[in-house]
């Protein structure tokens, strides 16, 4: 409470200018302030625009993304200014729980692929190692949604994703069919995983023969093979989520189809995406394939 509000309310009790003695206050700085009271007080554009940019995105940007976004609209402020505004309004980014559940479950009855890329060197051309791997993403009403990727081990690309609220075999086998379809390999792909009970089905072997690859799996509790895949992971759903959550699997699905889009341009070295520089906006080429990998079916 300031000096001139501790006035406002013992004016009442006490003489003012007695109060005025007391706290050394001169009777015309306190009636200045009385004035600024009644003024409307107008909220400042770039407070307005944080705020607009919070409910745009569901309530799950934070003040990293919200200071790019605000200060593309040509705001020059700071993460800790935005994050004073989001206190002052109660606005919080909505948080994912502390529980992390396991993306994987190998079945032991289940014979293995061998390793094949044990003592290999690292691809030079792409489309001859795929890598995959599935992670959780948190949603708001609480539970989760898995996303299933799989990447070129030499572009460093994302070749074909899927996301549901389940994790069993589809999810993988439909992120692989669309990358197959979108990217159409030769025969000879290597096929690479952990030893989930997803990638161990008889529906996603057959699927993997049908298109000519070959299976490849780390060994149980050796995660070194897929460690190209958990180093994305830690880059893509920082990006992603910023410590946010989606509202549902639709909404999911759009963004996750246009962080894609800036994640292909940000790896411009890609055998299907032009190497561009200086854009703001992804080229209309890596949107198609964005809207590729949505509308295979």
């Amino acid at each position: 409470m300031s000096v001139y509000q501790h006035i406002a309310r013992q004016r009442a009790r006490v003489p003012v200018r007695q109060v005025y003695q007391v706290l050394r206050v001169a009777p015309a700085a306190y009636y200045a302030w009385q004035r600024r009271q009644q003024q409307p007080v107008v909220e400042p554009v770039w407070q307005v625009a944080v705020r607009e940019a919070f409910a745009h995105h569901s309530q799950r940007y934070g003040t990293r993304r919200l200071r790019a976004e605000v200060q593309a609209q040509g705001h020059a402020v700071g993460r800790w200014r935005i994050r004073r505004v989001l206190h002052a309004h109660g606005l919080r980014a909505q948080q994912p729980r502390s529980f992390v559940p396991r993306s994987t479950d190998s079945d032991p009855a289940v014979r293995e692929a061998p390793r094949r890329l044990l003592g290999q060197p690292a691809p030079t051309a792409p489309n001859r190692v795929w890598v995959g791997d599935i992670t959780y993403l948190p949603r708001q009403s609480g539970g989760w949604l898995y996303l299933a990727v799989w990447l070129d081990r030499c572009s460093r690309k994302i070749v074909g994703w899927d996301v549901r609220d389940t994790m069993l075999e589809g999810l993988v086998s439909e992120a692989l069919r669309r990358a197959l379809a979108v990217r159409r390999p030769p025969a000879g792909l290597s096929i690479h995983s952990d030893q989930g009970s997803q990638y161990t089905a008889a529906r996603f072997k057959d699927l993997v023969a049908k298109h000519g690859a070959q299976q490849s799996m780390s060994w149980r509790g050796n995660c070194y093979d897929n460690a190209h895949a958990e180093s994305f992971w830690s880059h893509f759903k920082a990006e992603l989520l910023d410590g946010g959550s989606f509202p549902g699997l639709a909404e999911a699905k759009l963004e996750i189809s246009h962080h894609i889009a800036y994640y292909i341009l940000r790896n411009p070295a890609s055998n299907n995406v032009p190497i561009l520089s200086g854009l703001t906006r992804p080229p209309q080429s890596v949107y198609r394939f964005a809207r590729q990998q949505l509308e295979v079916i």
